[in-house]
């Protein structure tokens, strides 16, 4: 393992920001994990845990150690005739992953079908699309905690999942590095999810009726690439901001005033799709300089340049969430994490 000094960033963020670290480190295995932290170099300056960097944006150069987490294995486990356990260590490719699964036709995973990143990072933001979050497979991840440097194990009630939150974005922030993820998946009785978003249409297309866990995952890649765009071609970080959830007396004034607002019942509240209320306000495919939200869905916010700054697409965003507030009275919260 090496560090290096003044390391660009460019190809280590999916917006393609062009930062540099002051100190980065390629960490493949637990051991250079802690030996990098019992460096000299890291107790004084701030750390970074630097995954697929898929979820990030980098507002200026990080003056302190980026730690790469590029471990990598999968390992199963039968439990039962119907059940397995699945354990990828963090550096594996999130859409790898789920593929790893579906071939070896192991199901709970397809609806979360190509969402960018790593294994590491899925449950700190509870990752969830068309029906489905990690918190309904996890069983739980290896931690190490970075004041002990030893290695805990979290399961879902100490991860204490939400609607894409976790300990991990709260109050275990910083606190802890994740090496590995479990997740119970099914092994031949499969619960299939077509009922959300267009997965349903997207399979009446394909001509399908009774669909396999591989024939979900092919329709949700279809609706995803139909719609977001490729980082490896525009710059993003896939949803920018959370679908909004507001109390119900607070979504009948305002249904009131736009009776065709989308809605879905969330418990003693009404989610609202960010998206929706975005394109509202008139910000679908609208640019700005080096920045623009995306013609096809208004929630992704791109580098369509490719020489935006962290600093521009940041305050491109601040004028969304002031537009949709002004506009809805809903205030808009950004999912993905500034630095």
């Amino acid at each position: 393992m090496k560090i290096q000094k003044n390391f660009s960033l460019k190809n280590h963020n999916t917006f393609g920001v062009d930062v540099s670290a002051k100190y980065f480190a390629e960490v493949t295995s637990l051991e250079e994990l802690t030996q990098a932290l019992n460096d000299s170099v890291t107790p004084e300056i701030p750390l970074l845990i630097l995954g697929g960097g898929s979820n990030l944006l980098f507002t200026k150069d990080f003056e302190g150690l980026v730690l790469h987490l590029n471990v990598k294995g999968i390992s199963e486990e039968i439990i039962s005739e119907n059940e397995v356990l699945v354990t990828a260590a963090a550096g594996e490719n999130w859409q790898e992953f789920v593929q790893f699964c579906l071939q070896k036709n192991y199901g709970g995973l397809e609806n979360l079908s190509l969402i960018p990143g790593n294994v590491g990072t899925s449950p700190m933001q509870n990752i969830g699309a068309y029906g489905t979050e990690i918190k309904d497979t996890f069983v739980q991840c290896r931690v190490l905690n970075l004041e002990t440097l030893e290695v805990e194990i979290f399961d879902a009630e100490k991860c204490n999942f939400g609607y894409r939150e976790s300990v991990f974005k709260h109050e275990g922030k910083g606190k802890y590095i994740i090496l590995d993820v479990t997740f119970k998946l099914s092994t031949k009785d499969h619960s299939i999810k077509t009922e959300y978003g267009a997965i349903k249409s997207e399979l009446e297309n394909l001509g399908i009726e009774n669909p396999t866990i591989q024939q979900v995952s092919k329709a949700v890649i279809n609706i995803r690439q139909s719609k977001l765009p490729d980082p490896k071609a525009m710059g993003n970080a896939g949803s920018f901001f959370k679908n909004p959830s507001i109390p119900k007396n607070q979504f009948v004034e305002v249904q009131e005033k736009y009776p065709e607002i989308p809605n879905y019942p969330n418990g003693e509240l009404v989610k609202i799709p960010a998206g929706w209320l975005i394109e509202q306000c008139g910000w679908k495919g609208k640019q700005m300089g080096n920045v623009a939200s995306h013609k096809l869905q208004a929630l992704v916010l791109v580098n369509a340049t490719g020489q935006a700054s962290g600093q521009e697409i940041y305050d491109f965003s601040t004028l969304i969430i002031k537009s949709v507030k002004e506009k809805f009275g809903i205030d808009l919260e950004r999912e993905v994490n500034i630095i």
